[in-house]
């Protein structure tokens, strides 16, 4: 037996056990040590039953990730699985932390599973942008139903024990130990002579699906897929299961896998998933660096963003006061998250016991002596340094010691916040997204003086709230407000040179994105890019021309579209058009048509060329953090990689070559090449050499 796999007896029971740590991944030792343990125990004369378990923290917890793209080491998981729905022999799985993907999967090669109370399990393959590939498509529909493993599938999210158990994925949840439970089970198996059948013999729940069904929710599926190719493949391979036998199923399972891992929007979403990894390795924050201890939180502004902020601490378990300056406003503030709650309850996401408990983890006050007492302040309101600097002049008098203070600016300068205050090193930014209780990514702003710990602390906090933190350093609007600003810009360009609104959304959620750039406009509300111009002395014709006539966006029914009372949905307005065309006439612009293709070149191009420039500042670490930044925090869509990686897909010499022409048409230096990108075009090298040469440092 390969060292990763050990067999081992207790009584007539048999106990193949995994210790491949941190998370037991089924590279090809384990596959093979699996499948000489369960050969050794099916010719056992001795061995009655076999119990499947894993060592450390969890079961199996997916595939090696890392031999993707290269030529499979027999055996594959398949074969395995294969060779133990042969076995006449009892085969109980114990699942505990997450079995999922192949180490799920490789369950269905056992006749029972058995789980903690704690566990979760998924198959989370279409968050790599491929399907199940050693039978899942199949097997999963047969313990669980089509439209359950419809769900599971195309969500990649997995499902507690609880609800694994109501459905027919697992068959006991076992208290205690769970090897311990499951070696009980398949005595209890034996003895009650059960019958031994594989998912891959359980048809019923195939027969009683309603296929109709099955197909009115894949059509809604696709609708909002916006071209994913694992979406696609993963639909037509459990369509299978109503036509072809289980054989035939998955060979077409595979044959569609192999094709998904080979293409590019599998690779980029592998990208992603190790990029998200790579960018918690922070330069100059040794592994010897601890975080301070946050047990309390306080939280300055109870808008729409102090708001989220204080949800998503209440929902880590973080106690929070919610600081505002009048009662009313406070009042406004905490129903705003009480109705959160309610609607979460309403949808069935959160028990009404759950949703009680985060509440009341919540308590509200007017004054800012209440954030004395607590391990962390973040501040949250509005967008003007001058607030920003009296609050946090009041925090460096009122704060304890010791206490992590956070500003949650999206554009100002960190460094001026902390100077009003005597303690700069516990001073950063903790940029968070709208909806702040929802949105993943977390810009962590590391100031000129911010100490370590500090940014230890900060990267826990945001780990411990289910976000993607991402370090940055400090300019105007970091790393991915820096870049939306030059896509704002190329957006009202391109509407002056002849476009409408609803061909520029149309073009970028063709694209991908899951929004327009116009749409999010007013969604986010107008005015707040309007008043950033109007505190640095600029003007944007056309948006500003909105602005002055009170279109603010959604907030006010009418921005660069209009929207019915109680509707979120853009509806073109002829007025507008009229207002561009006017201000194209008035600054001499001569209008004409653009391709989708031209309108995404001209808007995403100046990202990628304002990325490079923050590379070359030293702003993000890394290529692949400002990928992390906009795929988790600005909808770029995943199965593209970002925009860094994208530009080298797209090719760094086409990307010079047209900025050069965007920049002589608009006579806009800010549009010509960075010298990073000159420098990577020219040696034929791209964004991901970067990286390599990072990581190897």
């Amino acid at each position: 037996m390969p060292g990763s796999v050990s067999f081992e007896h207790s009584g007539e029971i048999a106990i193949v056990f995994v210790d491949n740590p941190p998370v037991n991944a089924l590279k090809h030792e384990v596959r093979f040590g699996i499948l000489e343990g369960m050969r050794r125990a099916a010719e056992n004369a001795d061995v009655k039953a076999i119990v499947l378990a894993a060592k450390g923290r969890t079961f199996m917890a997916g595939a090696d990730i890392t031999e993707f793209g290269k030529p499979p080491k027999a055996p594959i998981l398949s074969e395995v699985i294969v060779f133990m729905e042969t076995m006449r022999k009892p085969v109980v799985a114990a699942l505990h932390g997450t079995p999922l993907g192949g180490g799920l999967e490789i369950t269905f090669g056992c006749q029972f599973r058995v789980a903690s109370p704690e566990t979760k399990l998924g198959l989370p393959e279409i968050k790599l942008g491929i399907i199940p590939g050693a039978g899942g498509t199949q097997l999963l529909p047969r313990l669980v139903g089509v439209e359950k493993a419809l769900s599971m599938i195309l969500s990649g999210d997995p499902i507690p024990a609880k609800d694994a158990l109501v459905c027919g994925l697992i068959d006991e949840i076992v208290e205690g130990d769970v090897l311990q439970g499951a070696i009980a089970f398949a005595r209890r198996a034996l003895a009650e002579k059960r019958p031994l059948r594989h998912p891959r013999e359980r048809d019923e729940k195939i027969k009683l699906a309603n296929r109709e069904k099955f197909e009115e929710a894949a059509s809604a599926i696709l609708k909002k897929s916006r071209s994913m190719d694992a979406t696609k493949a993963a639909i037509e391979s459990i369509r299978n299961v109503f036509a072809l036998p289980v054989d035939e199923g998955r060979k077409r399972e595979r044959e569609l896998f192999l094709r998904l891992v080979a293409g590019e929007q599998s690779r980029a979403q592998r990208y992603i998933f190790f990029a998200e990894r790579e960018a918690l390795k922070i330069p100059g924050l040794g592994k010897d660096v601890k975080p301070r201890e946050v047990k309390s939180a306080a939280v300055i502004g109870a808008g729409t963003m102090g708001g989220g902020i204080s949800m998503a601490l209440a929902n880590a378990g973080i106690p929070v006061t919610v600081i505002e300056t009048s009662e009313e406003a406070l009042k406004r503030g905490l129903d705003t998250i009480s109705k959160n709650y309610a609607t979460s309850v309403k949808r069935g996401s959160l028990t009404q016991e759950e949703a009680d408990k985060r509440f009341a983890r919540l308590r509200g006050q007017t004054s800012l002596d209440v954030a004395k007492n607590a391990d962390l302040v973040i501040e949250a309101v509005f967008e003007e340094m001058n607030l920003k600097e009296e609050v946090f002049s009041a925090l460096d008098k009122l704060a304890k010691p010791g206490a992590v203070l956070a500003t949650n600016t999206s554009y100002l300068d960190v460094n001026m916040i902390a100077a009003v205050t005597k303690r700069p090193a516990d001073v950063l930014g903790m940029h968070f997204f709208s909806p702040a209780n929802v949105m993943r990514l977390l810009e962590v702003v590391r100031g000129e003086k911010t100490s370590p710990e500090v940014l230890a602390t900060a990267i826990a906090v945001g780990k411990k709230l289910g976000k993607v933190p991402v370090v940055v350093g400090v300019c105007r609007g970091f790393v991915g407000n820096r870049m939306l600003a030059r896509r704002q810009q190329a957006a009202e360009r391109v509407l002056l040179d002849g476009a409408l609104p609803q061909e520029v959304d149309a073009a970028m959620t063709g694209f991908g994105f899951p929004m327009g750039p116009l749409a999010m406009s007013d969604l986010a509300g107008l005015d707040i890019s309007w008043r950033n111009r109007k505190a640095l002395g600029t003007r944007t014709e056309i948006a500003d021309t909105l602005c002055e006539m009170g279109r603010f966006g959604q907030k006010t029914g009418k921005g660069f579209y209009r929207y019915e009372p109680g509707s979120r949905t853009p509806i073109p307005d002829p007025d507008v058009d009229e207002i561009i065309v006017a201000a194209s006439k008035k600054l001499g612009r001569t209008r004409r048509k653009f391709s989708a293709q031209e309108i995404v070149e001209r808007l995403v191009f100046p990202m990628i060329n304002e990325g490079a420039r923050i590379l070359d500042e030293g702003i993000a670490a890394r290529a692949s953090d400002i990928d992390v930044i906009w795929v988790y925090g600005y909808g770029f869509p995943v199965y593209r990689g970002g925009p860094m990686f994208y530009a080298d897909q797209a090719g760094l010499a086409a990307i010079r070559d047209k900025l050069k022409i965007f920049a002589q048409e608009a006579g806009d230096e800010t549009l010509e090449p960075a010298p990073l990108l000159l420098k990577l075009a020219a040696e034929g090298g791209g964004f991901a050499s970067l990286n390599e040469k990072k990581a190897a440092a």
